[in-house]
């Protein structure tokens, strides 16, 4: 096959002037795609089965498929070939895939980005009027999310009834309960909440409730949801009468699951993870949020449910820095009008321990967000995520490769920027306002600063294991 070198600066200025057709917005190739002039070779002819289907399959596809979490389809020649000009903005300007995190910093277990070969690659096809080629014999199938969510789930548990959604332009909060029964006392491998209404739905909080089998005569009883703007917690759960017959309440696992947009289930090495969960139990939604909506509208979600073989032997552990956590963050967090302002928390880790899954966490005006772990008396520092331009719609629990061990003693630092001036296209006021943490209820136009972590105590030999 001949190939041809061209230079990725030429490249990125070539697909910038084919995406200013009549009509289309001014777009901005991504930077780092001008920045490095890397030397690419191309195949002389580019064609979808021989040079798009990898490139897509791996990356688009996953989301792209009926059903899932992208809004159409990208499994079939068909599907790409009628949207060449949306994947050329897309690809251009790296909008797409979404992908935060910097590769460079640190790699997650299901990374989706495109090599700057990638990148070319795709743009020279549409360039060349998107070709097809010769279809192969034996046709390769697209990875769909569903498949990675893990599989098929053992259980699903729906909503007992829909959720409308008033067309007001205001977020909602509700608590909600869904209950079921099982054959026997088990435990779960993997927890996944199925969002029905993907496009306003921005965060879970799954915990759960396991029940004295003979000290709760009706599972269903009261209300499933509660507005929670309305009425205190304790007043909620009174409705839904969530307590024992004798007025007890039952243990309560929090985060049992957990749901942003973009995120896929944890599934975790036998033995580490898993929930323990009586025959009598339920999930409490606490909070259930949607953004706002201008029209009316509603959302019928599931939860599925994975059993596992046997008991683990590692149950998972968290700590949650920052806003609501359990370390301050410094300075107080108030972000003035019309500033720049900076963050950090910190925690010192007590004893060994193996990270598994982090997940950063702010909203529209957070710009910036890194975290690592260092010894001073070591002069060491473990890189954990670095994200140099924060996107609210795509926030992921990443999952490691391998366990990632953290010595006694190492402190983790999470820094984030915000930027609460007119330059932030996402800032909700205008003009500007100063902003500081809200309560539990957060809307999506107020701001918080947080970070998540998934670990066990530390074992000889974890940084071997793959997750």
């Amino acid at each position: 096959m001949i190939y041809r070198k061209i230079i990725i600066v030429v490249l990125a200025l070539l697909a910038l002037h084919s995406c200013t057709e009549p009509g289309d917005k001014n777009i901005e190739i991504n930077e780092t795609l001008a920045e490095k002039e890397e030397v690419i070779n191309l195949p002389d002819s580019v064609f979808f089965w021989s040079d798009i289907v990898p490139v897509v399959y791996k990356n688009c596809t996953p989301c792209h498929h009926e059903n899932g979490a992208g809004p159409f389809p990208l499994t079939a020649y068909e599907d790409l070939k009628k949207r060449t000009k949306t994947i050329r903005l897309a690809v251009a300007d790296g909008f797409m895939p979404p992908w935060p995190a910097d590769p460079e910093y640190r790699h997650f277990k299901g990374e989706k980005t495109l090599t700057s070969y990638e990148r070319a690659v795709i743009l020279e096809w549409i360039s060349q009027g998107a070709q097809e080629g010769d279809k192969p014999e034996i046709v390769p199938q697209p990875t769909l999310l569903a498949e990675q969510n893990p599989g098929p789930p053992d259980l699903i548990i729906p909503f007992p009834d829909t959720i409308r959604i008033e067309g007001n332009n205001r977020d909602k909060f509700i608590v909600a309960k869904m209950s079921f029964e099982l054959p026997v006392d088990t435990f779960l491998r993997a927890i996944y909440f199925a969002p029905g209404n993907k496009e306003l739905l921005h965060h879970v909080n799954g915990h759960l409730l396991n029940y004295q089998y003979d000290n709760k005569s009706d599972l269903f009883e009261g209300t499933w949801i509660h507005d929670a703007e309305k009425s205190t917690t304790a007043q909620a759960y009174k409705s839904m009468q969530i307590t024992h017959d004798d007025g007890t309440y039952p243990p309560l696992l929090a985060s049992a699951f957990n749901y942003l947009p973009g995120v896929e289930a944890l599934d975790y090495p036998e033995g580490i993870g898993g929930v323990f969960v009586n025959r009598k139990a339920t999930f409490l939604l606490n909070t259930l949020h949607y953004g706002p909506s201008p029209a009316d509208t509603f959302d019928f979600s599931e939860v599925h449910i994975y059993f596992a073989e046997k008991r683990p032997e590692r149950p998972l552990r968290e700590i949650h820095l920052g806003t609501l956590g359990i370390t301050p963050v410094v300075p107080k967090f108030i972000i003035p009008a019309d500033t720049i302002s900076n963050f950090s928390t910190r925690y010192v880790v007590p004893e060994d321990i193996s990270l598994l899954t982090i997940n950063p966490h702010m909203h529209l005006l957070g710009t910036i967000f890194k975290a690592y772990a260092v010894s001073v008396t070591k002069q060491d520092t473990i890189p954990l995520i670095h994200i140099p331009k924060w996107d609210f719609r795509w926030q992921y629990f990443y999952t490691f490769e391998k366990m990632l061990k953290i010595p006694k003693g190492y402190e983790i630092v999470a820094e984030a920027t915000f930027d609460n001036t007119m330059n932030n296209p996402l800032n909700p006021n205008n003009p500007p306002k100063s902003m500081t943490a809200a309560g539990a209820h957060m809307k999506t136009t107020d701001e918080m600063f947080q970070f998540f972590i998934s670990y066990v105590p530390f074992r000889a030999g974890d940084e071997n294991i793959k997750l």
